[in-house]
């Protein structure tokens, strides 16, 4: 009788082929013992239970696993009587130890012998027909190694990993096959064949279910896109698991938001096509009704905790569209102020009352004990260059603080915002009692400096080249140092800045800049060189407002470029006046006010900022003034959201006080930034005295005051959304004026436009969003402007973002 069956790998097959190796080793045993015994006389049943008895037990064929070993596995010791079912058993327990290929259990007489074909070992790894992935990528999800001993299982463990890599990057019809190639010495070469197949594209998404916004918008939600062929810039065509789970969350997200209380993604259907190189994803969708804020009311169980005076701080009112991340802003808030008024262990559960009649929702904020929990401790760990400090001081809790599991959730996302971290997670465990917990902090840290070389392109300064080194957590400490260069055909520019986030423990931003530059337009008759040092303090005032103050030294000066091939100055007599001056140091302080309605999240569609920044200088230097600016800016979503409003207004003021004349660096002038459709210092006072050979100087002279106003509606074009191109039409009007304390009287200059008048703008732009950055091409025409202005018709910048 023979105990085994040969379990050597069979590609394609091996789950089966092991299922078959046990049910055959117990038939082909019962079928042995069966023929036996009839040939004995006797049933088969009392061949079954025929007895064994070894006193020697010899093992073959093993070179790596020693005998003892593989006869441990069997179970079996010498001289005691076996059993058939136990010789059977002991077969399992050598070959399900996953050493051999095949074993055999052989009596022979009072000897037992066991033979073995061990696994072999891995000679060496290749893989075959990769060109996406390299092959450093493929031995990162491995865990066959070379050096060890082959499993047909691993093996095919592996080629699914490799499979489900390559179907995480849109190949769905990639297929990997396991090979071995048998070496001398019981050795094998591994080898991982892989047909990467073509990469599957999302040819459509559509939804299913949506009145209330069109696939059009709701597809500019979803990370998601569809295929077109800008698609090596997008790279975001592909179907991938990973990214359809994120766009069903911010799908979801943006109908809370947007009062849509009831609304659920019913199904995300995924067809892919009969050449499988291509998706149709449908999401099907169920709106609902959009409900908006009713009665908003504060109660208590505590009795120092005013209900009213709460309510007050609130900033929810009925008829608001309802949105979770309000409801969340208002628990925290009223939470944070228990917790000024020393009022621990209240929580703020918010209790909602649906009406269905109008479509709103009564919010009662009920102020309610929570347990009495304390923490223990906070233990980090997985930081090993991020000091401790820096993830403690995302925490407003410390130890032996009341537990606030809301603001255990805030500072987790704190920590993840930090960008310092590939992972971090926040638990709580129970503590040393049951009243305490331990807040464990476990983080995977991820490299924070970069180096970036980069070109760019700008209509006023012509064809540049940006290198930057920057490191977000410098030293571990979670300060930023970077060092850029910028140059461009008439601009130089190096700046080094420094910033610690907290200093001193606190929410406070400390920031220092320093900088040299130096620059030769080609829209002024001069040069300038300037060197700064700029330190500055930033703190949130509210959940809406910041504030800044800073202090700034400034050394510049505007320099000659001397004569013209003719003889005569290059720069008119108001300049070559400013130029004569010299090099001059200005010593200032100030500050800026914003407020930004969008931190609070209460409007999705709409939104307000407002800035507000004055600077005295006069605090040493040469120069003494007072310089105010002001920045209004309004946005509305309109047309389910298609459609975008903005309205900007800018002013500034510069009042001069020193003994000395304001020059055109000191002054304001207007780029095309701040007034479309003309050149910078295209529009202003000018001087315009004669030349020596019977023509005009030309120079823009700037203004002490500005005022400009523009009107700004964008909107889609029609096209795939993936295209990323979008209209726009605009309006802009605007004056700079003033040349109070100037050199222009003193010089003797010929100078025009000196009580300024307001131009008007019309136009038409081209936003598109690129992987090089968001680009606006404006198409302008000045409808009102003055016969000295310098009109510029067509512009490119980067666009700016409200």
């Amino acid at each position: 009788m023979v105990w085994g069956k040969n379990a050597a790998y069979v590609r394609g097959a091996r789950r089966k082929s092991i299922r078959s190796v046990s049910a055959k080793g117990l038939l082909g045993s019962t079928a042995i013992l069966a023929v036996v015994a009839l040939g004995i006389g006797l049933a088969p049943m009392a061949a079954l239970s025929q007895d064994f008895r070894f006193t020697n037990v010899r093992v073959e064929g093993n070179q790596r696993i020693q005998s003892n070993t593989i006869v441990a596995y069997t179970g079996l010791a010498r001289g005691e009587t076996v059993s058939a079912g136990a010789l059977n058993d002991a077969y399992r327990g050598v070959f399900d130890s996953g050493l051999f290929e095949s074993v055999e259990l052989v009596p022979n007489g009072n000897t037992l012998v066991i033979k073995v074909v061990e696994h072999p070992t891995i000679s060496r790894i290749n893989f075959e027909g990769n060109r996406r992935l390299k092959d450093d990528a493929l031995f990162e999800i491995i865990e066959s190694a070379s050096r060890r001993v082959f499993s047909a299982d691993q093996a095919e463990r592996d080629a699914a990993a490799i499979a489900d890599l390559y179907k995480s990057q849109g190949r769905l019809a990639s297929t990997v096959t396991p090979r071995i190639i048998r070496r001398s010495d019981n050795r094998v070469d591994l080898v991982f064949e892989i047909a990467e197949g073509d990469t599957v594209e999302i040819e459509r998404v559509s939804f299913v279910g949506n009145r209330s916004f069109s696939d059009r918008r709701l597809r500019r939600v979803l990370e998601t896109k569809q295929a077109t062929f800008l698609r090596a810039l997008i790279n975001r065509d592909t179907l991938i698991e990973d990214r359809i789970q994120f766009d069903r969350q911010v799908l979801n997200d943006f109908y809370l938001s947007r009062g849509y209380v009831d609304f659920r993604i019913n199904s995300v259907n995924a067809e892919v096509t009969k050449e499988r190189d291509a998706v149709f994803m449908v999401v099907d969708v169920t709106e609902g009704q959009k409900f908006s804020f009713g009665d908003i009311t504060v109660t208590s169980e505590f009795a120092e905790a005013d209900p009213d005076f709460y309510r007050s701080f609130l900033r929810l009112k009925p008829g608001v569209t309802y949105s979770p991340i309000v409801v969340e802003n208002a628990i925290t808030t009223l939470e944070q102020l228990a917790v000024k008024q020393g009022i621990d262990f209240l929580r703020v559960e918010p209790r909602v009352t649906r009406n269905d009649r109008d479509l709103t929702l009564d919010i009662e904020f009920a102020m309610v004990r929570g347990p009495r929990i304390f923490v223990e401790r906070i233990d980090i760990e997985g930081n090993t260059t991020t000091l401790d400090r820096v993830i403690r001081q995302q925490f407003t809790l410390v130890e032996g603080d009341p537990l606030n599991q809301r603001e255990i959730r805030n500072s987790a996302e704190r920590i993840r915002a930090l960008g310092f971290f590939s992972d971090a997670e926040v638990d709580v465990r129970e503590g040393g009692s049951p009243s305490e917990v331990i807040v464990d902090v476990d983080v995977v840290e991820q490299p924070t400096g970069s180096f970036t070389l980069g070109g760019s392109y700008s209509v006023d300064d012509g064809i540049g080249v940006a290198i930057g080194i920057s490191e977000d957590n410098f030293l571990g400490r979670g300060q930023q140092l970077s060092f850029n260069i910028s140059t461009t055909e008439e601009n130089e520019a190096y700046n080094l800045r420094f910033v610690e986030p907290k200093l001193l423990g606190r929410d406070l931003q400390f920031a220092i800049d320093l900088g040299l530059s130096e620059s030769e337009s080609s829209f002024a008759e001069y040069d300038t060189s300037a060197l700064i040092f700029r330190p500055s303090l930033t703190f949130n005032a509210s959940d809406t407002t910041t504030l800044q103050v800073r202090y700034a030294w400034d050394q510049d000066e505007m320099i000659s470029r001397g004569n013209d091939s003719n003889g005569n100055p290059v720069a008119g007599p108001v300049f070559r006046s400013e130029i004569a001056e010299g090099e001059r140091v200005t010593s200032s302080v100030g500050a800026t006010f914003t407020y930004d309605s969008r931190r609070t999240g209460l409007n999705p569609t709409a939104g307000f900022l407002i800035q507000s920044g004055f600077d005295y200088a006069g605090i040493g230097g040469d120069n003494e003034y007072l310089r105010a600016t002001n920045k209004l800016v309004a946005q509305k979503l309109v047309f389910n959201e298609e459609i975008t409003l903005r309205a900007t207004f800018e002013a500034g003021y510069l009042g001069w006080l020193g003994d000395n004349n304001s020059r055109t660096i000191d002054r304001f002038l207007l780029s095309s930034d701040i007034l479309r459709g003309f050149e910078p210092g295209g529009i202003g006072p000018r001087d315009q005295s004669p030349t020596g050979n019977g023509g005009t100087y030309d120079d823009a002279l700037g203004g002490n005051l500005y005022a400009v106003a523009r009107f700004d509606a964008e909107f889609p074009l029609g096209l795939p959304e993936e295209i990323g191109l979008r209209g726009g039409v605009f309006y802009d009007v605007g004056n700079l004026w003033g040349l109070e304390d100037t050199n222009a009287a003193v010089a003797g200059g010929d100078v025009v436009g000196r009580n300024g008048s307001f131009r008007h703008v019309v136009g038409f732009s081209l936003l598109w969003t690129t992987g090089l950055g968001p680009l606006r091409f404006n198409f302008s025409k000045a409808v009102v402007k003055e016969d000295f202005d310098k009109e510029r018709n067509f512009d490119l910048t980067i666009q700016a973002r409200f």
